[in-house]
């Protein structure tokens, strides 16, 4: 053989197109904003953790005193403890709401959505409120828990079921919508039962989602403050904890030791969902044929009182609250009253206060979409960087393990500052991110940091039902990748 013909079989470099080329671009550009969102203020916090109250550095003697308080094992115990629990029902709950909406031909499903989201525009706070109205010691329905205490773990795991219920809805109903009924006819023909059809061809291809909603609803159980604070009684929790250290004794160094506690999940939810991924195939292909359930009498009204029932469970919580706030003094004088509405006799800016709330709300969602999407878009359909993808995809998961209180403080931190130091160097530089405290513009890249993850968890999970083909096909076709993106 010629010497030419063998030194033509040497391995060539793979020429990266103008697409990818491009989308390396905005993958370098996503890392960075979400780099500068979360990890820049993090580290102003985390710092925080090492130094004293004068900040000197110390070293990890704060994390030995904190490690060597009694009550921090019982705190730890507590906070694993209501997060394994508040899963495990509340992810059940939440699979069998979403299954009866996108299997079954229940009427009203429009409906059962909407209240199924309902509680997402509620904050934590709201439901612990309104179990204390209805099973407190002065509550309507006490007598109910047959003599057990609402306050403690009881309170909480209800109140954080409530909360979390319609993001596990929607990352689940996300995650069954979308089934080839090709795999369902050949279970029919093959005269398979509806019980191995379901853990055969259902729940496997729903797994991915089934996994991202069990670690949303962990890390959201134990790193909420609102439900356990309000509800919780003497029951110590560590974000509870991290409430007492920094607001209480204004000791933000403890604080910050905390919260490096509480970050310890989101790694292990990264390990998981990346062993999960590995196996997670595409469920809709060029070749698909879109499922649609067909009439079951029996089964679709086991699945209406379902719904029905969790549905009125969600209303009357809200409902309570509602005809709480109506209240002139509980329990003693239960006439309604509009006095309570009355934000301009109230500190913190009145309607003011709430007209920012929002505006910041109308930003979030425009800009957070965007941006949580697009981002969802190239870690998942991005053909190349395959490693860098997995970075990023671990990025966008740390959120989640950062309590709201804590974001807050850091970004206190990181933004106040008109320069920061260097470390390990105490070179001084301006910081160029200093015009944005006391902004609108903080509130917002802190809202969007805030929730992050869940609605990328949501957007992730739906690409990852879109086969490849879609971009392969687009690519042979010589059909820009932001083309195939829009449409």
């Amino acid at each position: 053989m010629p010497e030419s013909a063998i030194t033509s079989t040497a391995p060539l470099r793979l020429r990266l197109s103008r697409d990818d080329l491009i989308q390396g671009g905005c993958l370098i550009g996503f890392a960075a904003v979400l780099c500068a969102a979360i990890f820049l203020p993090l580290y102003a916090m985390l710092s925080k953790s090492l130094e004293d109250a004068d900040g000197k550095f110390l070293g990890f003697a704060n994390y030995a005193e904190y490690f060597n308080t009694p009550t921090l094992l019982s705190s730890a115990q507590h906070t694993i403890t209501i997060g394994v629990l508040t899963t495990l029902i509340v992810v059940v709950l939440a699979f069998i709401y979403a299954y009866a909406l996108t299997r079954s031909c229940i009427p009203f499903k429009g409906l059962f959505r909407g209240i199924a989201v309902v509680p997402i525009l509620a904050p934590s706070l709201l439901p612990a409120i309104s179990l204390v109205y209805l099973f407190g010691n002065q509550g309507m329905i006490k007598e109910a828990l047959l003599g057990h205490e609402i306050y403690g773990p009881i309170g909480i795991v209800i109140a954080l079921a409530f909360w979390i219920f319609p993001h596990t809805v929607l990352i689940l109903t996300t995650a069954l919508s979308s089934a080839d009924s090709r795999l369902y006819e050949a279970a029919v023909a093959l005269r398979t039962g509806r019980v191995r059809t379901f853990f055969t061809v259902t729940l496997p291809g729903a797994k991915y989602g089934v996994m991202s909603a069990c670690f949303v609803a962990f890390t959201y159980a134990i790193t909420d403050f609102g439900a356990p604070k309000v509800i919780g009684g003497w029951y110590n929790m560590l974000s509870v904890d991290i409430y007492k250290q920094v607001v209480g004794q204004w000791n933000f160094q403890m604080g910050a030791v905390v919260s490096v506690v509480l970050l310890f999940p989101v790694i292990i939810s990264f390990v998981a969902d990346r062993l999960v991924q590995r196996r997670q195939v595409a469920q809709i292909s060029a070749r698909s044929v879109p499922f649609e359930p067909k009439p079951n009498r029996r089964f679709d009204l086991i699945m209406l009182a379902y719904c029905l029932v969790i549905a009125i469970i969600l209303v009357g919580i809200l409902a309570v609250a509602a005809y709480a706030s109506f209240i002139k003094f509980w329990p003693y004088n239960l006439s309604l009253t509009l006095d309570n509405y009355q934000f301009d006799l109230m500190d913190g800016g009145g309607w003011k206060a709430y007209r920012n709330s929002i505006v910041m709300a109308v930003w979030t969602a425009g800009i957070g979409t965007l941006i949580i999407f697009t981002g969802a878009y190239f870690i998942e359909k991005s053909q190349r960087y395959g490693k860098f993808r997995s970075i990023l995809q671990f990025i966008a998961i740390v959120p989640l393990a950062v309590p709201g209180m804590v974001l807050g403080l850091a970004y206190i931190f990181f933004f106040n500052p008109i320069t920061f130091t260097i470390p390990f160097t105490g070179v001084e530089l301006p910081n160029p991110f200093s015009f944005l405290y006391a902004t609108m513009g903080i509130l917002v890249i802190c809202t969007i940091v805030h929730y992050y993850t869940v609605p990328h968890l949501t957007a992730l999970t739906a690409l990852k039902q879109m086969d490849r083909e879609f971009e392969a096909v687009s690519a042979s076709l010589k059909v820009p990748f932001y083309k195939t993106f829009s449409r």
